[in-house]
């Protein structure tokens, strides 16, 4: 008989107390560094944090002004969130008098050519990440890549995959059943996805400094820029989500095919970048012309991961051994919490992604990408409007019915894991994000839109007041354990050291570089 959602967590919850427990986590957290004003930093990245190359922790994203906090993979949520409130105390004991700007959609800032691109040194491989940017810039324009967001890593814990394999009784070899239940899982995460923005959107206005805004948005006041109803503006066409790529087809219905559509996409020349040009003068404006410079140009709520060794690109490490772990995309920074994440999220992202690996996941056609993307954008800007509609199988529904189906299934996975957990934490979680289902004021983007509305502030002074409160957070707390400002502090030196080493060991020009890294073009 066909087994359905229900009859496979139950069958894998009988597998035994470890199956579903210790999956691992980890969270990436970007912020732009800002003045005590709140304009955008124009100072180099603080020698104390180590080299943005090579530091495992403290790195940063497309702008030198906006840092990427990283943490490893751990088997509870409290861990990961300790550590990465341990990297916030540890950057601000150095960050002199800037802060760590709160929310996903920047502020104050300057024009395109006066927003810095990440440096990371003279070897090959840091000029290749600087030339990657410069041509991000570019192509979709540098304000458009200051907009910061929260990245969640998870993995199924080892014991899951041969106990699932048993209760499918499948034959196929760990690479090939993990991969394909993978896909599975982000299949149904880009169908379902909608809910994450719903619950975590946190960017339902911006300033005015903001490029493109003004076309689209009504003003709320003199400085800001909203939509009534939205829930992410940085994940709505005026955010990340941008037409730029909507030609480029990923297909996700296996791995094999996956990798042979990235592949093609960063070998496939592009007209309009082409016009850009690729070296000029003797600069690179951008690594190639083609519709993909590399894998991580194209933009997805949800990405394919596994741990590339040195020098190997990332698909030909999916194509090596698979998919190890997911990475979530879509979270906006938590503006209420000083370390933009907590552990509800951490614990909801945790058991929907497993009710999207149990759950009817068949293959994607042009169809329903078409209604993904309705959906995506308008959760994104109309979420809390009584009046959107959903599309679903080619109908309307209303997005709490869907919602409301969605939590039950996912509640049902969290109290399975709580069983083996013991303290009722995941089924917490969802119970709280299920009465923002049921009353939408309890969304982050609706306390957000609440507070603006209330206190008359624009969103650069409610920002820039939070930023500075949560400053004053890490200021006040116990100081950092010993060993973890000791472990910091090493990896900061130790990182400045390998920069010069990977420096050092260069023997071949750029051009040879990228020609290299490039060969299967």
């Amino acid at each position: 008989m066909r087994q359905g959602f229900e009859q496979r967590l139950e069958a894998i919850a009988a597998a035994g107390s470890d199956v579903l427990r210790g999956g691992l986590k980890g969270v990436e957290k970007e912020s732009l560094r800002v003045s005590p004003e709140g304009f955008l930093a124009q100072t180099p990245h603080p020698t104390a944090l180590g080299s943005a190359l090579t530091n495992r922790y403290i790195t940063t994203d497309f702008s030198e002004a906006l840092l990427e906090f990283v943490t490893p993979a751990f088997a509870t949520t409290w861990e990961a969130l300790r550590c990465i409130c341990d990297i916030h105390q540890f950057t601000y004991a150095h960050l002199d008098d800037e802060l760590l700007w709160t929310a996903s959609m920047p502020c104050r800032i300057p024009a395109d050519r006066e927003i810095p691109l990440a440096r990371y040194g003279d070897s090959n491989v840091g000029r290749m990440k600087t030339i990657y940017r410069r041509g991000l810039g570019h192509r979709y324009g540098r304000q458009m890549q200051v907009i910061a967001g929260v990245h969640f890593n998870y993995s199924l814990p080892a014991a899951f995959w041969p106990a699932y394999r048993s209760v499918l009784q499948d034959e196929r070899d760990d690479k090939s059943f993990r991969s394909d239940h993978y896909l599975r899982m982000i299949r149904n995460f880009r169908r379902m996805g909608w809910i994450i923005l719903y619950l975590f959107g946190a960017s339902p206005a911006v300033c005015k400094s903001f490029a493109g805004a003004a076309a689209k948005l009504p003003s709320l006041n003199a400085d800001t820029w909203f939509e009534p109803y939205a829930t992410s503006l940085r994940m709505s066409d005026l955010g990340y989500s941008n037409q730029n790529q909507s030609r480029i087809n990923i297909s996700l219905n296996s791995l094999d095919e996956y990798v042979h559509d990235l592949s093609s996409a960063i070998c496939t020349p592009e007209p309009s970048y082409e016009d850009i040009g690729v070296k000029v003068d003797g600069k690179y404006r951008q690594l190639n012309a083609n519709l993909l410079q590399i894998e991580n140009e194209y933009y997805s709520s949800v990405r394919p991961k596994r741990i590339a060794r040195s020098g190997e690109q990332p698909t030909a490490a999916l194509r090596r051994d698979g998919i190890e772990y997911v990475e979530i995309r879509s979270l906006d920074i938590n503006m209420f919490d000083p370390s933009g994440i907590n552990q509800n999220t951490m614990r909801f992202i945790e058991a929907f992604l497993i009710y999207c690996l149990l759950e009817d996941s068949p293959h994607l056609d042009g169809a329903e990408f078409e209604e993904i993307r309705h959906n995506h954008t308008g959760t994104a800007k109309r979420g809390r409007d009584p009046e959107f509609r959903l599309r679903r199988d080619g109908k309307a529904v209303e997005l709490r019915d869907w919602a409301n189906e969605i939590m039950i299934n996912v509640l049902a996975v969290a109290e399975t894991i709580d069983r083996h957990e013991g303290d009722g934490s995941y089924a917490a979680a969802v119970g709280v994000l299920q009465r923002a289902v049921a009353n939408s004021d309890r969304t982050l983007s609706a306390r957000i839109v609440t507070e603006l509305e209330e206190t008359g502030s624009s969103f650069f002074e409610f920002a820039l007041g939070m930023a500075k409160c949560h400053r004053d957070y890490f200021a006040s707390i116990a100081p950092l354990r010993a060993a973890q400002e000791q472990n910091l502090s090493t990896e900061a030196a130790e990182s400045a050291l390998r920069q010069r080493q990977i420096e050092e060991a260069d023997e071949i020009s750029l051009d040879a570089y990228l020609q290299r890294y490039f060969t299967a073009c």
